[in-house]
């Protein structure tokens, strides 16, 4: 593999720099999406879609940027150096290409504008109580009643639902079938009488995550995507690019960077931390699986580029990438040591003042939040299953 960059590459990444450098706001710098909230994701979506490079993985048609592979390489590399604010990747990298791969004309005219610019945010409608990982046992009932559906049951761990104006949901349209054959995919206005959105608070304190519950609510027959019982198709669809980007390679630099300068600055046995041979050793091997994880996913980037869906190729990605993240936090808290406390700097009605440096003041928090990366988008069990199975036929 050629890893070089081209006169053309380099100019682009310059380009790229400069625009970020300029236009990204200050105060979203950094920061993490549930903390700048819906208002602050939208600031920095609009200057995006003003641009037009919102959606650099969707097609040109439809929006996208048209880069090449290399391209969007360097566009995730730019973005993480600065630390850009997330955006909604629940429209952007989830539902749009479902809808524009699989959707009406209607519909594409309908959502994806919303989509780009911002306008509409979108949460997911996959996990239920009995059914995370296990996917296919999804029980939210949608029984036909003419031209509408009358949905009811229960989605949990429904991220950012509370900022939401749609969500994309797996109901049960045939209890009758095999589980995975009776399910289809619907797109709910959250403003539809019946549906009711409860907050979950994390171990990190955080507001991020919620139970959505539907009780008779009325969602037109229109607004399924593709064919009636069909929806496993465009489920699996969908999980394809979400733990594609699960993966999260060049956060996961910019984060071991940070690593490194933390410990620089720590002191261990009267020397910084980083000439610590254990310590140093942790940091190698975490370098090393981070290199092999850039290296395959440029790979499925660039079988990407050749017209290839995702498929069970990205649950590799998945595993290490989320593995990655979680040892990055753990080498975190074991860097600032007693530092490593749970609180948040400058919280509502703390007057204390803060303990440690600026580097320490997140550390807990993003560990207990970071817990998450190998449970959501189908558990690492569940991917070693499809490895195992759909990769190499055991």
């Amino acid at each position: 593999m050629d890893l070089s960059f081209s006169k053309e590459d380099e100019a682009f990444r310059a380009e790229v720099r400069a625009f970020l450098e300029a236009e990204c706001p200050s105060d979203l710098r950094g920061a993490r999406i549930y903390d700048v909230g819906r208002e602050g994701t939208l600031r920095w979506t609009q200057i995006l879609y003003k641009k037009g490079w919102v959606a650099p993985s969707w097609p040109k048609e439809y929006g996208g940027t048209g880069w090449s592979p290399t391209q969007k390489y360097i566009w995730d590399e730019e973005t993480a150096r600065i630390g850009t604010p997330a955006l909604n990747g629940f429209g952007l990298n989830m539902v749009g290409p479902v809808i524009y791969t699989f959707g009406t004309d209607e519909q594409k005219k309908r959502y994806l504008p919303g989509i780009l610019s911002g306008a509409n945010w979108w949460c997911q409608g996959y996990s239920e109580p009995g059914a995370g990982s296990d996917l296919a046992g999804v029980r939210t009932r949608a029984v036909r009643e003419g031209d509408h559906y009358i949905v009811n049951g229960q989605k949990t761990w429904t991220t950012l639902a509370q900022y939401a104006d749609m969500i994309f949901c797996l109901v049960r349209t045939d209890p009758n079938v095999k589980k995975q054959e009776g399910i289809s995919f619907l797109l709910i206005d959250m403003k539809t009488p019946g549906i009711a959105v409860r907050p979950i608070i994390t171990l990190d304190g955080g507001h991020e995550v919620n139970d959505v519950f539907l009780e008779n609510v009325k969602v037109p027959v229109e607004n399924r995507i593709g064919e009636e019982n069909k929806g496993w198709t465009y489920a699996k669809f969908l999980l394809g690019h979400e733990r594609s980007n699960i993966a999260g390679v060049a956060r996961s630099k910019k984060s071991l960077e940070k690593l490194k300068s933390i410990a620089r600055s720590e002191m261990a046995g009267g020397r910084p931390l980083i000439e610590s041979p254990d310590f140093k050793r942790k940091v190698a091997e975490l370098e090393i699986d981070l290199l092999a994880l850039e290296f395959t996913d440029l790979r499925a980037l660039s079988e990407a580029a050749k017209g290839k869906p995702p498929g069970p190729e990205t649950s590799p990605l998945k595993i290490r990438g989320t593995e990655i993240q979680q040892r990055l936090t753990e080498l975190t808290m074991e860097a600032v040591g007693y530092y490593a406390n749970p609180f948040i700097k400058g919280g509502p009605g703390r007057n204390e003042p803060e303990i440690g440096p600026d580097y320490a003041i997140h550390s807990a928090p993003t560990y207990f939040n970071t817990r998450k990366t190998s449970i959501y988008g189908g558990t690492n069990e569940i991917q070693r299953n499809i490895i195992a199975k759909m990769v190499l036929g055991l």
